[in-house]
């Protein structure tokens, strides 16, 4: 690959992902959330209680990054932690009644979202857009781990 389709490829993945980023924000922005917040509670939607090493693993962001979001999540009643009774140094985390309620706000920002970002595209690009962009992490993810 030559420079020039190299810079039209690496601009738009980074076009994408400031705009995304910054339009996730300001959605989330009216729910007291900021970005990141919103993965946190999808996951334990998703998931059920979990101790926060194993959050920060699914969501693939550093353990204090979760001690943060867990902490302010916490702070405003969305979630709660408890000691894991295997292991009284790690927190099981679990979301709340408050944090089932937001959730469900945020699984309808989330469809959206998508719905707004994938506007204009046909069907079929739709349905192969989540293998194709998996495929790009996995191709980063496996450069950043073999470093």
């Amino acid at each position: 690959m030559n420079f020039d389709q190299a810079d039209v490829i690496n601009q738009a993945i980074r076009r994408l992902s400031l705009r995304h980023r910054a339009r996730t924000a300001a959605l989330l922005a009216p729910l007291g959330l900021h970005p990141g917040q919103e993965a946190l509670l999808l996951e334990l939607a998703r998931t059920g209680p979990m101790i926060q090493a194993q959050l920060s693993e699914a969501l693939g962001v550093e353990p204090p990054s979760v001690t943060l979001m867990t902490r302010k999540l916490e702070a405003s009643g969305h979630i709660r932690r408890a000691p894991a009774p295997s292991d009284k140094r790690a927190s099981i985390v679990e979301l709340t009644d408050s944090g089932k309620a937001l959730t469900d706000q945020v699984k309808r920002l989330w469809c959206a979202l998508a719905e707004e970002t994938v506007t204009g595209l046909p069907a079929q690009t739709v349905a192969e857009l989540p293998g194709v962009l998996n495929t790009l992490s996995g191709n980063v993810d496996a450069r950043r781990l073999a470093v």
